[in-house]
């Protein structure tokens, strides 16, 4: 095998991002340490996002290949996640893995990238959310809910979102394709979901910031539709906490 696509999930509230820093704890790192000790050389490891500091991910996807040409990937593919997991932190585990040809690249080949928001919308703090949901300190009303949704659905489409950008970011091309929004109820916690062809530095987050301005009677759901034409970072909500924040699914042709 020349190149091995992994799914793996973790728990993101140890690391500072996915991506390696220098003298910081990332999941690159830890993966790049536990592909060369379970295949026993050094390998290219290329992931298909940047995931913030205390953001998690579901089903996040790396490309791994070794370095050098005279080395090969041997261990068979339904054995790579029981020799990769042995190595990694019990908060890092991979899912799975597939063989893929040697020019595909994990970012530049997705077709679109899903993201979950959970939000615990409770008055009594929940120790078992602590770090994986946003604590509301409060319920949200069935009629809130109902704006939430209404407000989610003007997110869709393929817009300029440079109004849910964080200030300072140097992306000049801003112009996304939103296919999915919605929010949902599940229990306690209420949960945004949102699929797109790609999203901007913090885009999520703020997009989440923006619903609760809605549910809190800040924002009317009739007023996203200019918030996103005026492009405008003031005009959104404020930047979601990312310990909510969860990258569910990366979405290939393979």
């Amino acid at each position: 095998m020349k190149k091995v696509l992994l799914t793996i999930t973790y728990n993101g509230h140890n690391y500072c991002g996915y991506q390696l820093q220098n003298d910081k704890p990332t999941i690159a790192l830890e993966i790049n340490r536990a592909t060369k000790e379970a295949f026993g050389f050094d390998c290219d490891v290329k992931g298909c996002s940047r995931t913030d500091s205390g953001v998690h991910a579901l089903g996040f996807c790396v490309t791994v290949e070794p370095k050098n040409e005279c080395d090969e990937i041997t261990v068979p593919l339904d054995k790579i996640p029981i020799a990769m997991n042995i190595k990694l932190p019990s908060d890092i585990s991979v899912l799975s893995a597939k063989e893929v040809e040697k020019n595909f690249h994990p970012r530049y080949d997705a077709k679109k990238k899903e993201y979950v928001y959970k939000i615990h919308a409770s008055k009594i703090r929940n120790p078992f959310y602590s770090n994986l949901a946003l604590e509301y300190g409060r319920e949200i009303s069935d009629e809130s809910l109902e704006k939430m949704t209404r407000a989610a659905a003007f997110f869709k489409g393929t817009h300029k979102f440079d109004a849910f950008m964080s200030v300072g970011s140097k992306i000049e091309d801003t112009e996304r394709t939103v296919y999915e929004s919605r929010v949902e109820r599940n229990g306690d916690l209420v949960e945004f979901t949102v699929i797109a062809d790609g999203f901007l530095y913090n885009m999520v987050r703020i997009m989440v910031g923006t619903l609760l301005f809605v549910e809190s009677g800040k924002i009317l759901p009739a007023e996203i539709p200019s918030i996103i034409e005026s492009r405008k970072r003031d005009n959104a909500g404020f930047t979601a906490k990312p310990e909510g924040l969860y990258l569910k699914k990366i979405y290939y042709d393979c």
